[in-house]
């Protein structure tokens, strides 16, 4: 871990809720949109009472994190209409 931090650099958590809420977005949804969630929110938490970018980043992965959710439960819905849900590995 680097020991040295920029002045403005964004909390470790807050980068891992935004990649993880994005990529939620292709695949693996059921696992990174929670994790990004989770990651969002403490990274939000953290800073709160600023406007630090930390904060934003964090409440835009926590919506990452949802829309990963909702994604999900759009193609399971999708899946259920057309007669089942079938998953293939």
């Amino acid at each position: 871990m680097n020991v040295l931090k920029r002045a403005g650099s964004l909390d470790d958590r807050a980068v891992a809720s935004l990649t993880l809420g994005v990529a939620g977005l292709f695949f693996f949804n059921v696992l990174f949109g929670p994790t990004a969630i989770v990651l969002g929110a403490i990274a939000a938490h953290r800073h709160r009472g600023t406007s630090s970018p930390s904060r934003t980043a964090g409440l835009i992965g926590v919506a990452l994190g949802l829309a990963d959710l909702l994604v999900l439960a759009g193609l399971m819905a999708v899946q259920l209409r057309s007669g089942g849900v079938i998953w293939h590995l």
